[in-house]
């Protein structure tokens, strides 16, 4: 029986979220599956991924194809590069401790990785946050302003345009004398 690694669709219009699970190929998606390994939100950001890595693991061992998308997921996790080095040792290019050696080491900068996406998606948070209140004060400043400056009593004004300013040009009255 062919069987392949495939993502079954859950959740609302809108908002999917989908079981990682191994079915018959000739199975509909949502239909009958044989085991189900995970899940997947990609909902979040960035995208939560939850899967039985042992199972998973067997499963490819076993030959189950994974989808596009699922493939792309077993990258994600590492599953596919446990397969590889696993191939490794197999062929006698690696040694077990040398194979386990270098998935840590892939598995410490993906980690790294992660947790440097989710300080710089906090962050631009953070500094859009502040900018929006920046600017939501300086909108609130010139709006003061502007009913300040309507409120004022036009008198004010008047007696400022009435006050003769000093060098001026000598009014008509006196020309004529």
């Amino acid at each position: 029986m062919a069987t392949k690694i495939r993502l079954q669709r859950h959740g609302k219009k809108g908002k999917p979220f989908y079981y990682v699970v191994v079915a018959d190929s000739r199975a509909p998606r949502d239909g009958r599956f044989i085991e189900r390994l995970g899940s997947y939100n990609p909902n979040t950001n960035p995208a939560t991924i939850d899967i039985n890595f042992e199972k998973a693991l067997d499963w490819v061992n076993k030959g189950a194809q994974p989808t596009d998308t699922c493939r792309a997921i077993l990258s994600y996790k590492g599953i596919l590069y446990k397969k590889h080095l696993e191939g490794g040792v197999k062929k006698g290019a690696l040694t077990p401790e040398q194979a386990e050696a270098k998935f840590n080491e892939w598995l410490q900068g993906k980690e790294a990785k992660i947790e440097g996406k989710k300080a710089g998606l906090t962050s631009s948070k953070e500094e859009a946050r502040k900018a929006a209140l920046a600017a939501e004060a300086k909108k609130k400043a010139e709006k003061a302003a502007a009913i300040a400056a309507k409120n004022t009593p036009p008198a004010e004004e008047t007696e400022a345009a009435e006050e003769p300013v000093e060098g001026a040009t000598e009014t008509p009255a006196e020309e004529a004398e």
